[in-house]
């Protein structure tokens, strides 16, 4: 496939008059910039520097080294080989000098998922005499919206996750009621050759957790180190998985409790991280149908002269009611991440916390919606769905998200 195969160069050339910029160059050097591989369409960015101009106006243009040609056969625009550093630079400068461009930079790393060229690559090209401005924009609009083809393969992957969570939760209370010793490593087990048999995809484990375990956010099961699952015990299910390694997963976490009631501290924190996952799914909403969703400027814009909505905003409502239930201090992570062909994407992050990302929520992105409360040493609850926006509204994977706790 050729590189740029599939980039909307004229809507490029809008977004980039409407940032103010003469183009958007995009560096790369041993795959340090996802997002410059995602628009470059360009398998394999090789091993060494290489600069592709998109420009306001005119064509294309490659700066590649000569023994790393052969990825950008057919790109549709000039290529300029270089081989010394000598030769790189002079090449830079005719291209870059007194241009106004964008570049994967967040000032003060204030994102660093947009943060992705290197300090010293900045300081050579602002030498050269361009000036470097961030690309949030273009990232957002070209390298974070999926595809028809995207969504189709996000919806198969998130109904056959549901499944394989409630199987999964099913087998472990069945076995455990049976007297048969199931450990986090068993269930994850399970888990991992369902989602084999469904036909998708996973680049990592899920994340198994009972009890105590489940109040670490990033818990990974190990082969005797695991724990054994009890009466009265919360379980945590946190799986992923897509059609292919590079697509659009889905990415969802499932809450169960070993018994036949939960306890009323496990009912109070359950609800707290249910409602705070649906506040933000209904501010959303209400804002999008409120002609605040959309910033001017993209397709299916609505509302002139009104805010957008932001990944910030999210972040905002849904900790809001976690802090009004009385666990603020466990709340210790962002209430959702970008989702694009990264499972943790470029795009917006519903992120008030770890990041203030002020980026708009756009029409054809996606991400996940997934608080978590956290209590030390005793159990944790998180509820993660996921959000594809529309230019209709929010489209919520899956579609019937989880209510109450499964009793297993």
């Amino acid at each position: 496939m050729p590189a740029l195969d599939g980039l909307d160069l004229t809507a490029l050339r809008e977004a980039l008059a409407a940032l103010g910029a003469d183009g958007w160059l995009l560096f790369d050097f041993r795959s340090l910039n996802p997002i410059a591989g995602r628009v470059l369409a360009v398998g394999g960015m090789g091993t060494r520097r290489l600069f592709v101009l998109l420009p306001q106006r005119g064509a294309p243009v490659a700066v590649a080294h000569r023994i790393e040609l052969q990825p950008l056969q057919g790109f549709p625009g000039e290529v300029r080989p270089y081989g010394s550093w000598r030769e790189l630079h002079a090449h830079l400068r005719a291209l870059v000098a007194g241009k106004r461009l964008a570049m994967e930079i967040s000032p003060a790393d204030a994102v660093p998922y947009l943060d992705r060229v290197p300090h010293g690559v900045v300081q050579l090209l602002e030498s050269f005499g361009a000036t470097i401005v961030p690309s949030a924009p273009l990232v957002t609009r070209f390298a974070a919206r999926w595809t028809a083809a995207d969504l189709d393969g996000h919806r198969r992957a998130a109904r056959a996750l549901a499944e394989i969570a409630a199987d999964a939760l099913r087998w472990a209370g069945s076995e455990t009621a049976r007297g048969v010793e199931v450990r986090e490593t068993s269930v994850q087990r399970r888990v991992l050759e369902a989602i084999e048999r469904s036909g998708l995809v996973t680049d990592h484990p899920p994340i198994v957790a009972f009890q105590e375990n489940a109040a670490l956010p990033h818990y990974e099961p190990h082969e005797g180190a695991d724990r054994r699952l009890q009466a009265g015990h919360v379980l945590l299910l946190d799986l992923w998985a897509g059609p292919a390694l590079g697509a659009v997963f889905a990415d969802q976490t499932w809450m169960a409790f070993a018994g036949k009631a939960p306890d009323a501290d496990v009912k109070r924190v359950w609800r707290a991280v249910r409602e705070a996952r649906d506040a933000a799914v209904e501010t959303l909403r209400k804002r999008w149908d409120g002609g605040g969703g959309n910033p001017k400027g993209l397709p299916g814009g609505r509302g002139e002269g009104s805010l957008p909505i932001t990944g910030a905003d999210l972040d905002d409502a849904a900790r809001a009611v976690i802090r009004d239930a009385g666990y603020a201090e466990f709340f210790v992570h962002r209430t959702g991440h970008s989702i694009d062909r990264d499972l943790h994407g470029s795009g917006p992050h519903l992120d008030n916390f770890e990041t203030a990302d002020s980026r708009p929520l756009v029409p054809g992105i996606g991400f996940s919606v997934e608080p978590g409360v956290y209590l030390p040493g005793r159990f944790g609850m998180r509820s993660e769905i996921n959000v594809f926006l529309a230019e209709s509204g929010p489209e919520v994977t899956p579609p019937a998200p989880q209510r109450e706790l499964f009793l297993v």
